[in-house]
């Protein structure tokens, strides 16, 4: 019995032991723990204050900087926001300066690649050999066609010269004029002889590569535009009716006070109604392009006389082929300048009408560039009335020799 109870004493004892060492190691390892996490926490306390405290530096020296009061640029002088702003201006101006030149000797360019396609395709006659070199004024472009005989010979005995004092107006003005006209449907039919006899007669023809028509005035324009600036280097290109009387003294000053202007587009500008309906005179077969019924064109110049600075030739030279036209001539014209940056010139000279309205403008010192009567489109009855209206509201035959351009 004894024997057993002394078994039992040795075990409690181990046990005990046990307990012990158990309980010392758990406290020792506690305490590593606690040590490690205090640590950590220590570190990153630290780190954060390193982060804040560089933020806060960095903040500092950025409000120095801007202040203008950073150490390190003591010695530099600050420039005044205003001297930045006027630099800027300035280099801006000298772009846009910069970028007109360009645009201008692109339309020099362009105009020369013309002229030369048309040397070497044989289009122009030999006129062109001697006068592509010359520099001109304007050139007047008198529309006109076969059935409107009657009508040239009254411009021929009014308001355009004839003969030497025409080619006197060439060399000493520097302003060519010119009938301008196509070629029949039947080419060498008996309407062409009888143009060419005619120019045999004046020397005042300009024959287009083109087939006359009314419905054909808008191809026409184009033609007219691409045949002149490669026949004649000027720095105006004038369209006119034959049926409208002109001042030419009076429409080279006034051509004049813009030539230093760049993509010159002159006339009376107008934006008349997109006629819809069929069978009325000016329907726009194109209507629906323009938006709703009832919509009005964009300002374009009324087409009995308009003239365009010679940029502008060159780019409808350049560009015919692709120019769309619309069934009016003169809207066609104004569409070929929409997107571009073209200056548009309100002249209410270039529409007077005639006498009594011609010639009243005259005697208050304000005289007509062009007459015509609305309600005709031109002169009303132009073959009888064109020497009226030449007496009452011509400049004087005197003017175009004493005017300076």
């Amino acid at each position: 019995m004894s024997m057993k109870n002394r078994g039992g004493g040795e075990q409690v004892s181990k046990s005990s032991v046990i307990s012990q060492k158990l309980t010392l190691f758990l406290c020792i390892g506690c305490f590593w723990a606690g040590i490690f996490f205090t640590n950590s926490r220590i570190w990153t306390e630290d780190e954060s204050k390193g982060v804040v405290a560089t933020t806060a530096l960095e903040i500092e020296r950025l409000k120095l900087v801007s202040e203008g009061c950073d150490p390190r640029f003591k010695g530099v002088k600050r420039v005044p926001k205003e001297i930045f702003l006027e630099v800027s201006s300035k280099t801006q101006h000298a772009v846009q300066t910069l970028d007109k030149t360009i645009s201008n000797l692109e339309m020099e360019l362009a105009a020369a690649k013309a002229a030369q396609e048309s040397i070497m395709n044989g289009s122009p006659t030999s006129e062109t050999t001697t006068n592509v070199k010359r520099k001109y004024f304007m050139v007047i472009g008198v529309n006109t066609a076969f059935s409107s005989r009657k009508r040239r010979d009254s411009v021929r005995a009014t308001w355009m010269p004839q003969g030497e004092k025409r080619r006197k107006l060439e060399i000493e003005k520097g302003i060519i004029m010119r009938f301008v006209i196509g070629h029949s449907a039947t080419l060498g039919g008996i309407l062409d002889r009888a143009i060419e006899a005619e120019d045999k007669k004046h020397g005042d023809i300009l024959r287009l590569d083109h087939v006359e028509g009314y419905l054909e005035l808008s191809a026409k324009t184009k033609a007219y535009f691409a045949t002149a600036v490669s026949l004649w280097d000027a720095e105006y290109y004038v369209k006119v009716d034959d049926d409208v009387h002109v001042n030419i003294a009076t429409l080279g000053e006034t051509l004049a006070r813009h030539r230093k202007k760049p993509r010159v587009y002159i006339g009376c500008m107008k934006s008349g109604p997109v006629l819809a309906q069929r069978g009325v005179r000016y329907h726009e077969p194109e209507y629906w392009k323009f938006g709703e019924t009832g919509n009005k064109y964009f300002r374009h110049a009324t087409g009995q006389i308009y003239a365009i600075s010679k940029d502008l030739a060159s780019y409808i030279s350049v560009n015919q082929h692709v120019l769309h036209k619309y069934a009016n001539e003169d809207v066609s014209l104004g569409s070929w300048f929409i997107g571009l940056d073209v200056r548009h010139i309100d002249d209410r000279r270039l529409c007077c009408g005639t006498p009594p309205d011609c010639e009243w403008k005259a005697q208050a010192g304000n005289a007509c560039v062009a007459s015509f009567d609305w309600s005709c489109s031109g002169i009303c009855r132009s073959v009888d009335k064109l020497k009226e209206v030449h007496k009452r509201c011509g400049e004087g035959e005197n003017a175009i020799w004493k005017a300076a351009f």
